[in-house]
């Protein structure tokens, strides 16, 4: 629309001059002496416009052919660009593909193609994943000496990951501490964060940051409960914990892990080799009376005390819900041996033995029967408990 008007414009001043120039009589004189012309006006004129033109014309051509080598420049950086792009394109593809020594040479073309941070980061994922630290360390630094701010959180986080594939956890740490630093704290950032942790073994922190990527719901819960979990049993197993340490670790334990009977068993056996039996016995029960696990039995009847008739009737109770249970017996029967209930330790330790076949079990049975002067048996079931067939549940 916005050119037919200028050709509508164009042709009314181009029939106004026509009309103006037809009815005009008048004339042009030049003189240089000795020379005179006339010339009608609408001559001079359609003279002066023609002399515009050419002159016009004529300063565009030398315009063109001045510029005309920046042009050329320009024309190949874009090929050169859009040449790097298409390999930029080729090394993503052969990187995820698994193709990683050709994605390391397209992205090195790249790199020189005008893409250096870019073409970098992924030459060295590609050097990463042919595990060649030499090679990863040139291509980090390399893009760091290309780097802006726009990609500086890209190759810190790039670098951050391939140290911790390298099990170069502090230098990890170091650089996400400096990836924190700048603010940012995405859930990527985050997940590496949690790896570095776990790799160094700062099991608190691992716990808070698996507490922040449940909020943000960046990993599974079954993953995040396992972390949380192995964390926790790391630390209640750390030798150095002093009673009032491994109270303050079992308080700040949230009610629902300290059921689960991994966390309860690693606990209760921190508490007995503190010698503080009463505190593990109320762990393993409240863990027992959530979830049935046989390891918490055997648990149950390890610690010596004061309290064995106490955990003689806890016992026969939970015999009655889960009857001929291996392990119950087995805990019934060093729990009897406790109190020297002779007869009655021998009953349930042969009743374990009739519900499994153990090595435990016999030799509890071989020990009992060298505390009640009965050698043959005892040598019996010492032979028996070093036996394979042991070691292998009865069919019933």
């Amino acid at each position: 629309m916005k050119g037919l008007l200028w050709l509508i414009a164009a042709f009314a001043v181009a029939v106004g001059l026509s009309i103006a120039l037809r009815s005009g009589e008048g004339y042009v004189i030049l003189f240089y002496s000795p020379w005179r012309v006339e010339i009608s006006l609408p001559l001079f004129v359609l003279g002066l416009l023609a002399i515009f033109m050419a002159a016009h014309l004529f300063l565009r051509l030398v315009s063109h052919a001045t510029s005309l080598p920046a042009r050329v420049r320009e024309f190949r950086a874009r090929q050169r660009q859009s040449k790097g792009q298409q390999t930029l394109l080729q090394s993503l593809q052969a990187l995820y593909e698994g193709r990683f020594s050709r994605a390391e040479r397209l992205a090195g073309q790249a790199w020189q193609a005008g893409h250096p941070v870019l073409g970098s980061l992924i030459a060295a994922r590609a050097a990463g994943r042919m595990r060649d630290p030499g090679r990863v360390r040139q291509w980090l630094a390399r893009a760091r000496a290309a780097e802006g701010d726009e990609w500086r959180q890209a190759r810190q986080l790039t670098e951050a990951e391939l140290l911790i594939e390298e099990r170069r956890f502090e230098e990890a740490l170091d650089v996400l501490t400096q990836l924190h630093a700048s603010g940012a704290r995405h859930i990527a950032a985050l997940t590496l964060l949690l790896k570095a942790e776990q790799g160094l073994g700062h099991w608190r922190e691992v716990i808070r940051i698996a507490r922040l990527l449940e909020k943000h719901r960046a990993l599974p819960e079954e993953a995040l409960g396992a972390i949380r979990r192995n964390a926790r049993l790391a630390l209640t197993e750390q030798g150095s914990l002093d009673p009032e340490g491994l109270a303050r670790l079992w308080r700040e334990t949230p009610p629902d892990e300290r059921r689960q009977p991994k966390i309860a068993a690693a606990a209760a056996r921190a508490y007995i080799g503190l010698r503080d039996c009463s505190t593990a016995h109320r762990i393993i029960q409240e863990a027992l009376e959530a979830e049935w696990d046989p390891l918490l039995v055997s648990l149950y009847g390890e610690c010596r005390d004061n309290d064995a008739l106490a955990r003689i009737e806890q016992a026969e109770r939970w015999l009655k819900r889960h009857p001929a249970d291996p392990a119950l017996l087995l805990t019934l029967g060093r729990l009897c041996a406790q109190r020297e209930l002779w007869g009655k330790a021998q009953s349930y330790f042969e009743a374990s033995l009739a519900s499994q076949q153990s090595p435990a079990a016999h030799l509890a049975l071989a020990r009992l029967s060298d505390q009640l002067g009965r050698p043959d048996e005892a040598n019996r079931h010492y032979r028996a408990s070093t036996a394979p067939a042991a070691f292998e549940p009865s069919v019933r």
